[in-house]
């Protein structure tokens, strides 16, 4: 008999009884408990949509991390035009890279010859180790490497105005995303001495290679800023004594009339479309527009912050 069985498994247990036990001990109600909702196939474990919810996850992080360390070595300008206005600027650089083997002609000459001059350092490497660098762009055999720009905090700009001795004059520029605009905004506020602009850190464009070369290395004369938030800064630099003039087609006055010309000013150029935020305007003490000829209706940012910048800096000169 299996109760009589001395084999070992084949014994039961002392203690416990044979047949039935009286009650359920509350199983069948545990048993008739709902349970807890079915997981989605990414949150089960070892399901095939959770591998591959993983692997995207990977592949993002991945490719977060290549991002973040090209941001931190810099941009690659490839291409010998792109990269012989670069050194023709002056733009900052760590490196120019030519292809092993490379056809020279006057560009490239040129491009080492002043690179040379201005202590870059010329490095020679395999086309295929540059094809790789530039990600397959067309680089003609040429490559220049510019490191991040090192932007001032805001209230450095305007350390630096009040310590110049001569009314603070600072541009902000409010949601500028072409680079060749903001490049020619920075030069015309280093002709016609400003001592500083003021960029938002979102929405608006950053000093790239290609905002050098239009800059015609004037940024590494003048220093730029980015703001977290541009409306506040503004507000910030009111309540330090400072007047806000916003550049604007529907102002009530004109640049020719602009009797605040000669106070610490800071002058607010709008974006390429929209021209200023409304945000903006609000924190305006005062807005002009540029006189135009009939049939015009508007002119370039980066145009319109030179006229005015202009006029201002010949107001200074006659006061």
């Amino acid at each position: 008999m299996a109760g009589n069985d001395k084999r070992r498994g084949a014994v039961r247990k002392s203690g416990t009884k044979k047949g039935m036990v009286v009650g359920s001990g509350g199983q069948r109600r545990k048993a008739l408990e709902g349970k807890k909702p079915t997981p989605k196939a990414e949150n089960r474990f070892n399901h095939p949509a959770k591998r591959k919810a993983d692997a995207q996850k990977q592949a993002q992080q991945q490719r977060d991390k290549r991002r973040r360390e090209a941001e931190n070595q810099g941009e690659l300008v490839a291409g010998r035009n792109p990269v012989l206005e670069c050194v023709r600027a002056g733009v900052p650089t760590t490196a120019l890279y030519a292809a092993e083997g490379i056809d020279t002609d006057d560009r490239v000459t040129e491009a080492v010859r002043l690179a040379a001059d201005q202590g870059i350092s010329v490095v020679e490497v395999p086309r295929t180790e540059l094809d790789r660098m530039t990600s397959g762009a067309v680089h003609q055999g040429l490559a220049l490497r510019i490191p991040p720009y090192q932007y001032s905090e805001p209230d450095d700009l305007l350390t630096a105005a009040r310590d110049s001795g001569l009314p603070p004059l600072l541009v902000a520029v409010d949601g500028v995303t072409d680079p060749r605009n903001l490049g020619a905004v920075v030069r015309s506020a280093a002709a016609f001495g400003a001592h500083g602009v003021l960029l938002p850190q979102r929405r608006s464009a950053g000093m790239t290679a290609v905002a050098w070369r239009s800059s015609a290395g004037t940024a590494a004369r003048i220093p730029l800023a980015r703001a977290t938030n541009l409306n506040r800064t503004l507000k910030s630099l009111r309540s330090e004594g400072l007047m806000v003039v916003g550049l604007d087609a529907d102002a009530d006055i004109t640049s020719d009339e602009l009797e605040l010309a000669t106070e610490p000013l800071v002058l607010v150029v709008g974006s390429e479309g929209r021209g200023l935020a409304r945000l903006t305007k609000q924190y305006c003490d005062q807005t002009v527009s540029i006189p135009m000829s009939p049939g015009v209706e508007s002119l370039n940012a980066s145009v319109a912050a030179g006229v005015a910048l202009s006029e201002i800096a010949r107001r200074r000169r006659l006061s």
